[in-house]
């Protein structure tokens, strides 16, 4: 991703903060169970542990975590959208920072679980594995990961474009008062998902659903 589209992305974040979580409300009864699914299977990840949490944005899912989690360390490099989650009254073991997601320098790694909503499908495929590689440097071997993001469904979430030639996405995105933005979005199969999330790891569980994919593993303990 360049410069640009680094700036390009947040600008799109900082100015979509206010109406972000009506991505949220369920479309249909499926969109709703699949929603309640990753609920479910995140507090199962998360549950009695110390969580680093990429791309927090408006604490929707940091909220999710904190029920169950010794402590949330939720971070975010989008100032508007870290305003919004510190509006959300949430639970004292969350630390909200403004931070880089591609570079936690700084960060203890002290932290035994990882997570990562809607996350994945901005980053460049270029950078997927100095990403991961990033980010599982700030856990504990053996740290949990809870992963989980969107399936492309035609129609939905504005126009995609076709692939550029470093295989990435984009869509072009109106919101709410009328501003259009072309923001990287990439979509992954779970063989995809498989082959980029098992160097390294171990107990990868990957689940795909008609709206949702997720997917589980254990960072650090593997080959």
């Amino acid at each position: 991703m360049s410069a640009l589209d680094e700036a390009n992305l947040r600008r799109y974040y900082d100015q979509r903060a206010p109406e972000y979580e009506q991505i949220y409300l369920p479309r249909d009864e499926q969109h709703g169970r699949e929603l309640g699914e990753l609920s479910r299977e995140l507090r199962e990840a998360m549950r009695a542990r110390r969580v680093l949490e990429i791309a927090c944005g408006t604490g929707y899912w940091t909220a999710c975590a904190a029920r169950v989690a010794l402590a949330v360390t939720a971070t975010d490099a989008s100032l508007a959208m870290l305003g919004e989650a510190r509006e959300k009254g949430l639970p004292r073991n969350v630390e909200l920072l403004a931070r880089d997601a591609y570079d936690l320098h700084g960060l203890p790694p002290a932290f035994d679980a990882g997570l990562a909503m809607f996350w994945l499908s901005h980053v460049p495929r270029s950078r997927l594995r100095a990403f991961l590689d990033g980010f599982h440097a700030r856990l504990a071997p053996g740290a949990v990961v809870y992963l989980a993001d969107n399936v492309y469904l035609p129609g939905l979430g504005g126009e995609l474009l076709p692939p550029n030639d470093a295989g990435d996405t984009y869509k072009v995105r109106t919101l709410g008062h009328g501003g259009r933005h072309r923001v990287l979005k990439n979509y992954f199969s779970a063989e995809e998902l498989r082959t980029l999330l098992q160097p390294g790891t171990s107990d990868l569980a990957v689940r795909s659903g008609k709206h949702f994919w997720s997917a589980t593993y254990r960072a650090g303990t593997g080959r």
